[in-house]
């Protein structure tokens, strides 16, 4: 039983590593009993380290055959080795490192490193897994170039590791021999390596520039015929990022690799993607539509890493939300656009928004109750004890919801040049969110002279779900809607520890917001030169107000259009003002939510009459905004049965004073 205190690391105590590692080269003669790996460094010393700085390399549960530096065998003077770590002092300012070990992969049952399962070799290094391989500095910010020489018995016959594959060969004592390079630098969590016996289906495309590549997607023998759908989502994966984002495969192949063994979800190593095989095969027969969007997304999600994780990484773990959350945006905008393939503007726009509003829903369940809670914390935490424990929802979906509202403040065009201006500054670079928010920065000053993202900021250093209240204020003599919004957002987790005398600023909240006529038309609104159907309000401060001229009638407001911010909205609508906005908002999301909101009072309503033994009639606006819901002709099927489709029963039960589930089902 471990007793020992853990150890809590702070973000603020970050140090840079004090050599650049820019060249290793790894060789494996791979053996499930006992593995021997030969691992060589090039160091080089960083100016500004100190000139006795020891170079301390990471490694647990390795055994250490032999250590030389520029060929020579290192004295035991100037190295030490003790659990957690090999410690070599005396170096020059570059020198060629050596390092013999060995591990024993079929007694790993962490599961981090390298280990054998089901009579294959796989790894998984992210996060602090590669110290299980060999003696390296595990850090995200230590970018080097790798060369890998694969060698296993017949048994044994796929070999794969990053990068493009050099030569294979077949060697004398009857083994088989595999090399592989990676020409672009990437931290030592992006290693991989997968061995054994395999089967693949594979496809050559031609890139935007012309190159032609590889793709090809590995599985455990018998299941390749329920691949298809995951390499043509590799696909189309490929050919969106080229398209949205100027974004090309930079390797002459890309691998999945499928396996019923591999420990977790999926993996983005460089250029060799590792699944489990319950997020990538598809069985024509069996797979539901639900199935099938999960793997192209999926697929979609671990492919756009190779630049958004991969080319630019994270300077530490604290930052992990720089490639998460960019990246879960990503792939939402991808399930987003392949959905709404083929179909004109006003299907398009609803097909995008069952996307939104799936992981609105998402989000709502997974996250809005870690915020809330005793464990709550920023996108980028402050401290930790476990690297594991920030794999949680408000890094992953929140951070998203972060990226997603620069590409609200920047508009479409906005975004895609924050984007090239994030990789011209960055590619190759292990970075920071904060990194990543000056890049847009650079973009958001120039839309806006004198205006900046300092306040947007407090979104990656503050906890908790901001609340908006709206007033609406309408003067019929004067034609003029007055619209106030106030944020509040009580300290949560560490901060309600820290007492009275936390104080948290406001947010810098996009608010997207829209105003109905009484017949449900949509009221141009002025801001800036040209009017439109939809404003984006920037709340920056605790309360702000915002006058709308020549308003003909007391409107109905659409607030959130699209859930531009993840926040509670908290405005009274009346049950007339929630069918009209069901059955006529231009805004596919908001036109949901109204609809979720007035079928929610329905069932509630209808719940408290079967709970006192009175008759209750579903009320007429609720039957008319879903006759429209049903009949519009402009919208996407997909769309209204999402739209149709009741209040989950844990949404109504949280409504609920005393939980009723007799009553709810009926």
């Amino acid at each position: 039983m471990r007793t020992e205190t853990p150890v809590t690391v702070y973000r603020k105590d970050y140090q840079p590593y004090p050599y650049a590692i820019p060249e290793v080269a790894l060789a494996f003669d791979l053996d499930p009993e006992s593995t021997l790996v030969h691992s060589t460094l090039r160091i080089e010393r960083k100016a500004d380290a100190p000139a006795d700085a020891p170079l301390v390399l990471d490694g647990t549960d390795l055994q250490l055959v032999s250590l030389q530096v520029n060929g020579q065998a290192w004295s035991a003077e100037l190295y030490t080795l003790d659990e957690g770590a090999l410690t070599l002092s005396g170096l020059p300012a570059s020198a060629t490192v050596e390092i013999a070990s060995r591990c024993r992969p079929a007694e790993n049952s962490t599961l981090m490193g390298l280990y054998v399962s089901g009579g294959n070799f796989f790894t998984q290094c992210e996060a602090e897994g590669f110290r299980r391989i060999t003696w390296f500095a595990d850090r995200p910010d230590v970018m080097s170039r790798y060369r890998v020489t694969l060698r296993a018995g017949a048994e044994y016959p796929v070999l794969l590791s990053n990068g493009n594959l050099l030569a294979t060969q077949s060697l004398p004592d009857g083994r088989q021999e595999a090399q592989w390079e990676d020409p672009f630098p990437k931290p030592c969590y992006l290693f991989a390596l997968v061995a054994g016996r395999l089967t693949h289906r594979e496809t050559t495309v031609q890139t935007a520039s012309g190159r032609p590549v590889l793709l090809q997607v590995y599985s455990d023998p018998g299941s390749e015929d329920r691949t298809e759908w995951a390499l043509e989502s590799l696909v189309r994966a490929l050919r969106w990022d080229e398209t949205r984002f100027g974004l090309e495969l930079d390797l002459d192949r890309f691998m999945v690799v499928a396996v019923r063994d591999f420990n977790m979800g999926a993996m983005e190593n460089k250029g060799l993607n590792v699944f489990n095989a319950a997020y990538v095969l598809a069985d024509p027969q069996t797979a539901t539509d639900a199935n099938y969007e999960g793997i192209e997304a999926v697929i979609g999600h671990e492919y756009f890493h190779n630049w958004t994780g991969n080319r630019v990484t994270c300077r530490d773990w604290f930052q992990l939300s720089l490639k998460e959350g960019l990246t879960v945006f990503r792939d939402q905008e991808f399930t987003a656009d392949m959905m709404a393939r083929a179909l004109d503007d006003g299907a398009a726009a609803s097909a995008r928004a069952v996307k939104r509003i799936d992981d609105v829903v998402t989000l709502r369940a997974a996250q809005y109750p870690e915020d809330a809670g005793p464990m709550a914390h920023p996108i980028r935490p402050e401290s930790y004890q476990e690297i594991g424990n920030f794999y949680t929802a408000t890094v992953y979906e929140k951070g998203a919801e972060v990226i997603r509202m620069q590409h609200t403040l920047l508009g479409s065009e906005g975004f895609r040049a924050g984007i090239d201006e994030y990789f011209r500054r960055h590619d190759g670079q292990a970075v920071t969110c904060d990194d990543f928010v000056a890049a847009m920065e650079s973009v958001y000053t120039r839309q806006h002279p004198g205006r900046d993202l300092a306040v947007f900021r407090r979104w990656y250093r503050q906890a908790g779900t901001p609340r908006v209240a709206v007033k609406l204020d309408y003067d019929a003599a004067s034609r003029r809607c007055t619209v106030t919004l106030s944020q509040r957002c009580p300290p949560v987790g560490v901060e309600r520890r820290a007492g009275d005398d936390y104080a948290k600023a406001p947010f810098h909240i996009p608010f997207a917001l829209g105003l109905l006529d009484p017949q449900g038309r949509a009221l141009p609104l002025r801001q800036a030169d040209s009017p439109q159907d939809t404003v984006l309000l920037e709340l920056t401060q605790e309360t702000q107000q915002w006058v709308f001229e020549d308003i003909p009638a007391r409107p109905v407001p659409s607030l959130l259009r699209g859930f531009s911010a993840p926040v509670i909205v908290e405005y009274g609508w009346t049950d007339a003002e929630l069918a009209l906005l069901s059955a006529h908002d231009a805004d596919p999301f908001a036109r949901w939510e109204a609809g979720q909101e007035l079928a929610t009072r329905q069932i509630l309503a209808l719940a408290a009459c079967h709970q006192s033994g009175n008759g209750m009639q579903v009320d007429g606006n609720f039957i008319e905004a879903w006759r429209a819901l049903l009949t519009d002709p402009a919208l996407d099927a997909g769309y209204r049965a999402r739209a149709l489709a009741l209040p989950s029963e844990k949404t109504l039960a949280e409504r609920m004073e005393a939980i009723d589930p007799p009553a709810l089902a009926a």
